[in-house]
């Protein structure tokens, strides 16, 4: 079940904020949200819901045993162990066995047979909240749950089940006991919700109409044109698609009294690596920071070192991503420009004009976005290198305006001016105010607010009606 699918907008969502509502008491609304929270992952998982809450209840013990334990510490090795024990079977069992036989292969050993293990949806999610919850506890920045039902919620809860953002134990411990929902609240969580739907609908499936066929086009035939059209593309539709997504999980959290931490600051805009990665996907690169990077020494123990830890950091990053080499090389191009712009290029770049800054910016994300898009590796660097025009595909054949229609067109247009936070100059120059979702409007803007939402809700279960199932990106990480 998708946040964009009829099922969940029109049946699963209303009748779960109505019991919701009608349940008397914070203990009653958290048993209500955690059914909930297993059958929207049973709807596409069936019995794999059960591996989930295995994790869930285990971690749930292993919390409780820590404060109650002489050793907390070998409580929270076995806990971790076991979370990644079940990360690197369910994801990386098959990745592992191809690499160890292409190697076992050249020494004529016979090669390892393995059936194809499933991955399922959400699994880095709920293993990374599952180790949040020990290791805050083991830190005593949060107390343990006394009602495993109440832990298994935090590691469930439907809204950031699937695709994140991914909630750090600490940050709502208490919102488990104790929250409240206002009207303002609830309100705030609307807009929020409507905004990220569109996002998705209007936009990310729209720019995925041009950049899927431009990348399942032969590398022969890619023409410089065509192959920038492509990767833009699909900047845009990887950024709305998952900002999308995390604008619904805040506003859904927001609807039964959470508030979660925000997940996207509008990453390309930013004017250096370092810079993206504090805007993209923020709950991922706290949780590297506070559970591995700062564990590992951070920049404390020397620029070696420092240096070594960003490697191991991108390196799992890339791998956390997915489990083929594809990702990888992602990585490790990013922890690559990461480095050099901690041994001086950073300051290059901050005397430099903010423009020039953040076209550089876009230009690494934009080629790395490549690798991350195309699996074989060869395959993405023929894509790159025919980016730059060493490429022979016939321009009369294959040109940029052959894979966009009117619609995907104004889609790719309006998520090009948004993604680069252009919008807010243009409203400066129509002197419209610029009010933050988060806040209530007043006056007029209200008005307008509510009446632009409203459009964006009937576009988008228009488009909902009318077009296939479209999964987010996410959704196999």
């Amino acid at each position: 079940m998708v946040f964009s699918s009829p099922v969940f907008l029109f049946l699963f969502l209303p009748l779960v904020l109505l019991l919701v509502q009608l349940a008397c008491s914070i203990r009653a609304r958290n048993t209500v949200l955690l059914v909930a929270s297993l059958l929207f992952y049973a709807w596409g998982e069936g019995v794999y819901v059960l591996l989930m809450l295995g994790v869930a209840l285990f971690n749930h013990f292993c919390g409780l045993a820590m404060v109650r334990s002489g050793s907390p510490k070998a409580v929270l090795t076995l806990a971790v162990a076991v979370d990644l024990g079940v990360l690197v079977w369910w994801k990386y069992a098959n990745f592992l066995t191809n690499a160890l036989n292409a190697l076992i292969g050249t020494w004529g050993l016979s090669p390892i047979q393995l059936d194809p293990v499933h991955l399922p949806i959400g699994v880095s999610f709920f293993i990374f909240h599952s180790i949040s919850y020990v290791v805050d506890i083991h830190r005593r920045k949060a107390e343990p749950q006394e009602r495993p039902g109440v832990s298994a919620l935090y590691v469930a809860l439907f809204p950031q089940l699937v695709a994140g953002p991914i909630i750090r134990y600490h940050d709502v411990a208490e919102q488990f006991i104790r929250r409240t929902v206002d009207i303002p609240l609830f309100a705030s969580g609307v807009r929020r919700f409507i905004t990220g739907l569109a996002k998705k609908i209007l936009v990310a499936d729209q720019c995925a109409r041009i950049a899927d066929p431009v990348f399942e086009l032969s590398t022969g035939d890619l023409t410089p044109g065509v192959a920038w059209l492509g990767a833009v593309a699909y900047a845009v539709q990887i950024y709305f698609d998952f900002s999308g997504y995390s604008d619904m999980a805040i506003g859904l959290g927001r609807m039964f009294g959470f508030r979660f931490l925000e997940n996207f600051d509008r990453p390309y805009a930013a004017r250096s690596l370092r810079e993206f990665w504090k805007r993209w996907h923020i709950s991922l690169t706290n949780w590297f920071r506070d559970y591995l990077y700062i564990p590992l020494g951070g920049n404390r123990m020397g620029p070696g070192r420092t240096y070594l830890n960003l490697y191991l950091v991108f390196l799992l990053t890339g791998l956390w991503h997915g489990a083929s080499w594809n990702f990888v090389v992602w990585g490790l191009i990013h922890g690559t420009i990461m480095v050099l712009e901690r041994l001086g290029w950073g300051r290059v770049l901050d005397r430099l004009p903010a423009f020039v800054a953040r076209a550089y910016t876009l230009l690494v994300v934009l080629l790395a976005w490549v690798f991350f898009r195309v699996e074989d590796i060869t395959a993405a660097w023929r894509f790159t290198s025919a980016m730059w025009g060493f490429s022979k595909g016939d321009p009369t054949l294959f040109f940029p305006s052959l894979y966009m229609s009117n619609a995907t067109a104004l889609a790719l247009t309006i998520g090009i001016i948004g993604a680069l936070d252009l919008h807010r100059t243009v409203l400066r120059v129509l002197r419209v105010p610029m009010t933050d979702l988060d806040a209530v409007p007043e006056g007029r803007w209200a008005y307008l607010q509510l009446g632009g939402l409203v459009l964006l809700l009937v576009g988008c279960a228009m488009a909902v009606a009318s077009s296939t199932y479209s999964p987010f990106i996410y959704f196999r990480f």
